[in-house]
């Protein structure tokens, strides 16, 4: 029979020591080849009358570590299930690296050992929340700023009639471009049969204002200065000349917000038009607003909940936060100084982050697992389709790579399952609605910095560019359910 001994119980570290004697080891062995004795086709045998001892010598090695792997495979988790505990990742499993010793193990003629080193996850003894209050502010849309959407999306759509004057402030120019630093074109700085709406400041700093009382068929040099911010960091600061051919100048048409527009834009009516962006604007603020809610719901359950989190999944959480942190810098050409901050400094922040995130997920995890809440198929399939849809005209590819790629699917999982411990926890405390302003529900919200930094654009194109910004509590708005949801 196997032999288990515990030879560590530290905090949550524990090491097993595993012994399989060598009689049952050649029990297991001699079972598999006798087994194997009516399937194998040896020359000089008859089917079925193959002597075992010769089985042994043509396949007793092989088949031994068959025996070893399956031993492996098989007692690892029901030791620890056995114990009543719950691994927090992968138990590290350790064999002897003597070959001469490992010879004997497959050959029967020694005792196969093993030990098994891993950290549990922690007892966690829900907590009651009924005390627990949240503030929930929300913002209604007024009409005004619908109209004023409503506005821009049809200067989206406003139409431009060509003409023979200089160009002007609200004037449309096409032109070709070359854009240049140091006498040399840079990568991402050309165009052809572009548009620019002066004024419309969608250019970098300088660019639209020297275009100003240009002509159809002028050529002209345009000379800038990238923002010290600027995304691509290999630009950032540095002056630039764009060699500019105006191909056309067009003055705006009047817009009337009326049926006509809602038309233009494949909608039946203005109406219908207000309806789709009262939506929107509802559903980014409300995002905002469940984001502020959700913060204050894990900083009070923070609070609850203190118990030492599994260093290895602390490890592995940093490890992800800080990747991010420093591509982000890396891709703004910034340093841990531009932050005020150092990198010990930092190291130490984000090092509590993962703490406090990995802690959550397991309190999250226990909390959805007593409550009975699952994730469905459906809502996994909606959740691959609303991914799907962020990569217009690759719909097909994106969707065959998470159906052929399970593990990629089941990341979806997590997320969801956070969600929906936390719509649970919802109905549990106490929240209050509080009207307040825009201004007010977007102050301070560090949520909106962390989307941000995720457009990592590499293009050089001369358009303004946020350079991103990491922030601590920011990482906060994303799932921390992942080590417990599975």
């Amino acid at each position: 029979m196997m032999q288990v001994t515990e030879t560590l119980n530290t905090g949550l570290k524990r090491e097993i020591q595993v012994v399989v004697p060598a009689k049952d080891m050649e029990a297991r062995l001699l079972e598999r080849l006798q087994d194997a004795k009516g399937k194998v086709r040896i020359n000089g045998f008859r089917p079925g009358k193959v002597p075992v001892n010769h089985l042994r010598k043509v396949y007793g090695k092989s088949v031994m570590a068959e025996v070893v792997n399956e031993i492996l495979s098989n007692s690892t988790g029901s030791i620890i299930k056995e114990r009543g505990e719950k691994a927090a990742m992968q138990p590290e499993v350790k064999m002897t690296e003597d070959e001469s010793e490992a010879e004997k193990i497959l050959a029967g003629q020694a005792d196969f050992e093993f030990s098994i080193a891993y950290e549990v996850i922690p007892p966690i003894e829900i907590q009651d929340v009924s005390g627990i209050s949240v503030t929930r502010e929300v913002y209604d849309v007024p009409e005004s700023e619908i109209d004023e959407q409503a506005m821009r999306v049809a200067e989206s759509a406003r139409t431009y009639t060509p003409k023979d004057g200089k160009a002007e402030t609200g004037d449309r120019v096409t032109m070709d471009y070359v854009g240049k630093v140091d006498g040399e074109p840079f990568e991402g700085g050309a165009d052809s049969g572009a548009n620019i709406v002066i004024g419309s400041n969608q250019f970098i700093p300088g660019f639209e204002d020297q275009l100003v009382g240009a002509k159809a068929g002028d050529e002209k040099v345009v000379e800038v200065t990238f923002p010290e911010q600027y995304q691509a960091a290999h630009l950032a600061g540095k002056a630039a000349t764009f060699d500019v051919k105006v191909s056309e100048i067009a003055s705006p048409e009047a817009i009337e917000l009326n049926d006509e527009v809602a038309k233009s834009l494949g909608l039946d009516s203005l109406e219908r038009l207000r309806e789709i962006i009262k939506g929107q604007l509802e559903s980014q603020f409300g995002t905002v607003t469940r984001q502020k809610v959700k913060r204050q719901l894990l900083d009070a359950l923070d609070e609850t909940y203190k118990f030492e989190a599994p260093s290895k999944l602390v490890e592995a959480e940093f490890t992800n936060i800080w990747n991010q942190v420093t591509r982000d810098l890396e891709s703004a050409g910034k340093t841990f100084t531009d932050e005020d901050t150092t990198e010990e400094e930092a190291r130490a922040e984000y090092q509590r982050l993962a703490e406090r995130r990995v802690r959550l997920g397991l309190v999250l995890a226990e909390i959805g697992d007593k409550a009975g809440v699952q994730v469905s198929d459906e809502e996994m399939q909606r959740a691959l389709m609303e991914t799907v849809r962020r990569y217009p005209g690759q719909e097909q590819q994106v969707y065959d790579f998470y159906r052929k790629n399970p593990a990629a699917l089941a990341e979806f999982r997590a997320p969801l399952f956070e969600e929906k411990v936390v719509d649970h926890l919802m109905t549990l405390i106490n929240v209050t609605d509080k009207k307040v302003s825009k201004e007010e529900l977007l102050a301070d919200d560090e949520a909106d910095e962390a989307k941000a930094e995720a457009a990592s654009e590499k293009e050089a194109a001369p358009k303004k560019k946020a350079a991103p910004k990491k922030k601590a509590k920011a990482a906060e708005s994303e799932a921390v359910a992942e080590d417990g949801a599975e």
